[in-house]
C-alpha cells in the first residue's frame, strides 16, 4: 500500500516548467491550533465519541502569482504540503499523523481561504481482535484523510498574520482492511501564518480564447485490494474497466458519460458467507460477483491536475451491496494530452467500497 499512496502524491504535486526555474517561489509557513468533536455519522461510533479531539495543523505553502493559465484562472491560489497531529481524546482512537498534499483558494481580497488536503494517516491504535477490538472506525494502520479549512486570514505586522476558522478532517481506509466505520472531525481552528518573502505582482489574466474540441473517447483501468465487511475474511484485488464518452466544455469543466464493467473478488467471500451464517437474508451463494454501472461525471481542471467526480447506477447488479447507486471522486494526472493517471475513492453515500489506482488514455 505505501507505494501506491507515493503514486497518490505524484499525481497531485503540481509540475511546472523548466523554464520557469529561476522564478521568485514565494513561500508562506502556517501553524494551526484545533479543537472539536467526532461527528455521529453512524451509531456504529458512538462508543467512540467520548471526549473533545485537539491537534494541530502545520503547512507549507508555495504561493501563486499567474507563471501559469490555471493560476490566474482560479485567482492565483497556493499549494503545498502539510502535517496533522490528533488526539483523538478516546483510549481506543489513540492518535493520528496525518501528511497531505492541499490546494488553498482565496475571495474577499484574499482574506478567505478555503483549502482542501488530501494524503494519507497513520493511526497509533488501530483495531485488532485481541487487544483493540472495539475500535471499529480504524481496521487499519495506514488510512487515507481529507481535510478541508476555512479560515479568515488577518494580517499584523510586516509579513505575519493572524488566521482562524473552521475545519473538517475525514479518516477511512475505504474497506482495503475491516472494519471501516471512518470518523469526521469538526473543529474550531486558530493560528498564525508568516510569508517568507513578498510575493510578486500578480501577472494579469488577460485574454484567455478556448477553442471548442470534438468529443474524445477515454479507456480506463483501475485495480486495488479491499475487503468484506465481515472481519477475518480477508483482503482481495478488484479490477474496474471504464469506457466513457467526455466533453470539454471551456478551460475548467469537461463532462463525461460512460460505462463501468467490476470485477470485485471480495463479493465472492461475502456472497459465500451470506448463504451460510445468514441464511435469512435470502443469499443463495451461487449470485454472479459482477457488475455493471452507468456514470455521468464531471472534470475540473487545475492545469495538469483534475478533480473528478461522477455518479453512476449499476445496470448490472445481481447481488446486492450497498445499493445501486454509487458515486466516485478523486483526483487525476496528465501526462500530455492523451495518458493519465488517477487516484479514486468509490462509495455508496458514506459507504466507501474501495481505493482505485488507475491509468488510462484520452484517445
Amino acid at each position: 500500500m505505501k507505494y501506491l499512496y507515493r503514486l497518490f502524491l505524484f499525481l497531485i504535486i503540481p509540475v511546472t516548467g523548466i523554464a520557469q526555474e529561476t522564478a521568485p517561489k514565494p513561500i508562506e509557513l502556517d501553524a494551526n491550533y484545533f479543537y472539536g468533536t467526532v461527528a455521529r455519522h453512524t451509531n456504529d461510533i458512538a462508543h467512540l465519541i467520548t471526549g473533545h479531539p485537539q491537534g494541530l495543523l502545520v503547512s507549507y505553502n508555495r504561493k501563486t502569482y499567474g507563471l501559469n493559465d490555471w493560476e490566474r484562472r482560479y485567482n492565483y491560489p497556493d499549494w503545498g504540503f502539510s502535517f496533522s497531529y490528533q488526539d483523538l481524546d478516546n483510549e481506543f482512537l489513540g492518535e493520528n499523523y496525518g501528511f497531505y498534499a492541499h490546494y488553498s483558494f482565496y475571495a474577499l481580497q484574499r482574506r478567505l481561504m478555503f483549502r482542501m488536503g488530501q494524503g494519507i494517516a497513520i493511526a497509533s491504535n488501530p483495531f485488532d481482535i485481541e487487544t483493540n477490538i472495539r475500535n471499529n472506525a480504524f481496521g487499519s494502520r495506514l488510512l487515507s484523510s481529507t481535510y478541508l479549512m476555512l479560515n479568515y486570514k488577518q494580517p499584523l505586522f510586516k509579513n505575519v498574520g493572524f488566521q482562524t476558522g473552521l475545519s473538517i478532517i475525514h479518516y477511512s481506509n475505504a474497506n482495503v482492511r475491516a472494519p471501516n466505520s471512518s470518523t469526521n472531525t469538526l473543529a474550531f481552528n486558530f493560528g498564525i501564518y508568516h510569508k517568507i518573502e513578498e510575493v510578486p505582482e500578480f501577472i494579469p489574466r488577460g485574454e484567455d480564447p478556448f477553442t471548442k474540441e470534438r468529443l474524445h473517447y477515454n479507456v480506463v483501468f483501475r485495480s486495488g485490494v479491499n475487503e468484506t465487511d465481515f472481519v477475518g475474511l480477508g483482503q482481495r484485488p478488484f479490477y474496474v474497466f471504464t469506457g466513457f464518452v467526455d466533453k470539454k466544455l471551456n478551460h475548467k469543466s469537461t463532462i463525461q458519460v460512460g460505462i463501468d464493467v467490476l470485477f470485485s473478488l471480495f463479493l465472492i467471500d461475502q456472497i459465500r458467507f451470506e448463504s451460510i451464517a445468514f441464511p435469512g437474508l435470502g443469499t443463495q451463494g451461487d449470485e454472479d460477483y459482477r457488475r455493471v454501472g452507468a456514470f455521468v461525471g464531471h472534470e475540473l481542471r487545475f492545469g495538469r491536475i483534475a478533480l473528478v467526480t461522477q455518479l453512476g447506477y449499476y445496470v448490472y447488479f445481481p447481488f446486492d451491496f450497498e445499493g445501486r447507486i454509487y458515486e466516485r471522486i478523486g483526483l487525476k494526472r496528465y501526462f500530455g494530452d492523451k495518458l493519465f493517471g488517477t487516484v479514486t475513492v468509490r462509495a455508496h453515500a458514506a459507504d466507501a467500497e474501495a481505493v482505485e489506482f488507475g491509468v488510462g488514455i484520452r484517445l
